[in-house]
């Protein structure tokens, strides 16, 4: 291998790391990208970032809850399934109603320089067939993150998140989800730390 060589394989890994660089980047703009949804129900507000995390959360006990499941498969699912909305934003009901966004375009132009772009295309078509165990509770999961959100919102006062509960709820396809969903409903938000304050000061 002669110097020439050594610069342009050099150059092909600097370009692949700006190409990477680029992506990241992409994917840090999920925490500015606001949710939609908020501004019908009337108050709250939420990235998509952080609608991901919670995603990411539940999608972890879900996986505990079944025994069979590839767990990094449906971590990859569900980490990965709002990316393209760096690109197009978030589009709640009302929205979908009279705009169509191309998901696969912005898909295909956010990875097309990446070295694991292979990778990255199996995982949205896998969670776009919902076909898959990883891929069904990977929806499930999507959908009990704003099943606790909703019920975050109607546990501080705002009526109008309980009458969209009971939807989100019929959404949920598996039976572990269903039942972490009745215990969600039937838990108040702020438990997890008034109970132990409110003891505290009765002791």
């Amino acid at each position: 291998m002669d110097n020439n060589d050594i610069k342009n394989n050099n150059n092909n890994g600097n370009n692949e790391l700006k190409n990477i660089a680029h992506f990241l980047f992409e994917g840090s703009m999920l925490k500015r990208v606001m949710r939609t949804g908020y501004p019908f129900l009337g108050r709250g507000e939420e990235s998509t970032a952080a609608h991901s995390f919670g995603a990411c959360l539940i999608a972890f006990v879900l996986a505990r809850m079944t025994p069979e499941v590839n767990l990094e498969k449906l971590l990859k699912l569900i980490l990965f399934h709002d990316l393209p909305e760096a690109r197009t934003g978030d589009t709640n009901a009302v929205h979908k109603r009279y705009v169509q966004v191309d998901e696969k375009l912005a898909i295909d132009n956010m990875i097309k320089n990446l070295p694991f772009k292979d990778e990255l295309m199996e995982v949205f078509r896998d969670y776009e067939a919902k076909e898959s165990i990883e891929a069904i509770l990977a929806h499930d999961a999507d959908k009990l993150d704003i099943l606790i959100a909703l019920k975050e919102q109607g546990d501080i006062g705002c009526n109008d998140a309980f009458i969209w509960l009971p939807y989100v709820k019929n959404r949920l396809k598996s039976e572990q989800a269903k039942k972490l969903a009745d215990a969600i409903l039937n838990t108040r938000w702020a438990d997890w730390w008034m109970k132990e304050i409110i003891e505290g000061f009765e002791d």
